[in-house]
């Protein structure tokens, strides 16, 4: 595909489909308005997808009742979270290693079945990911394992999660204080790395040049869509809001208020594209 056919690309040439999760499909453990039309278009015109999550505490299972307690139906070989992209990434790179883990199912789970031991004794890594407590037990464990010469992942750099009570810090900023602690940064392998997304495309056998990115957040979503060379559409229904856009040096290839509008401009289009408008 030439630079001038990928810049006219529309989101009628796309085959495929990652999406964010919060902010683009739920709010809040609500459906927004449209995802639920948006996921059964998708799966009646064999459009592969994924949802996409930075959030590493859960499982695919997990994942996939929480969104069905909140209406939407999505299988969990459709879900594809920061700790599955970690695992896989580090399987790539020492198959059957031995990892340090503070987390929670969801990362030790991805962990375990790309073959990995989780250890405390000589580990190979560190792998920091998100937990609703963070043990000050287990984060000198990492500064001590790290110092003596385990690598240091972090499964994404989102420094604080929300709670029913407010803002939490996230693993982001637990990776700040090992850092400041051990002067080692992670490698970071969630949104925005292109690596998460690449990986997501590996997994449903998608082409970059085919494939579209959702999301609500230019900071993470647009920006590793871009970069990674897919068709990139902001929603205006979670973080990134129009009065926004003026603080981004780049620009999505698609703005939307939300997911409805995008659904209706591929029914748009493909009614538009059938035999029996064109006899029309």
């Amino acid at each position: 595909m030439t630079l001038a056919n990928r810049a006219a690309r529309t989101v009628h040439d796309i085959k495929c489909w990652l999406t964010d999760m919060d902010g683009v499909l739920v709010h809040e453990n609500h459906a927004i308005k449209g995802a639920s039309e948006l996921l059964k278009y998708w799966r009646d015109n064999n459009l592969r997808f994924l949802v996409l999550t930075n959030n590493s505490i859960y499982t695919p299972r997990d994942l996939r009742a929480r969104l069905l307690a909140s209406g939407l139906d999505v299988p969990e070989e459709n879900i594809w979270t920061s700790a599955m992209a970690t695992a896989e990434f580090l399987a790539r790179q020492r198959p059957g290693g031995r990892t340090f883990v503070i987390g929670e199912a969801g990362l030790t789970t991805a962990l375990h079945d790309a073959g990995f031991i989780m250890t405390d004794q000589n580990p190979d890594y560190v792998v920091l990911g998100e937990t609703r407590t963070y043990s000050f037990e287990a984060i000198t464990k990492a500064i001590r394992l790290i110092e003596a010469g385990a690598k240091f992942i972090a499964t994404n750099p989102d420094a604080t999660g929300p709670s029913t009570e407010g803002i939490m810090p996230a693993t982001g900023a637990i990776a700040a204080l090992i850092t400041r602690a051990t002067n080692r940064e992670p490698y970071v392998v969630g949104k925005p790395n292109p690596m998460m997304f690449r990986s997501a495309l590996n997994r449903i056998d998608a082409h970059s040049e085919t494939t579209a990115m959702i999301g609500d957040r230019m900071d993470t979503d647009i920006i590793a869509g871009m970069e990674a060379g897919l068709l990139t559409a902001l929603v205006y229904s979670g973080i990134t809001s129009p009065d926004d856009m003026g603080t981004f040096p780049f620009r999505p290839d698609l703005k939307y208020p939300s997911v409805v509008s995008l659904h209706a401009e591929l029914v748009k289009g493909k009614e538009d594209s059938s035999p029996k408008s064109n006899s029309k």
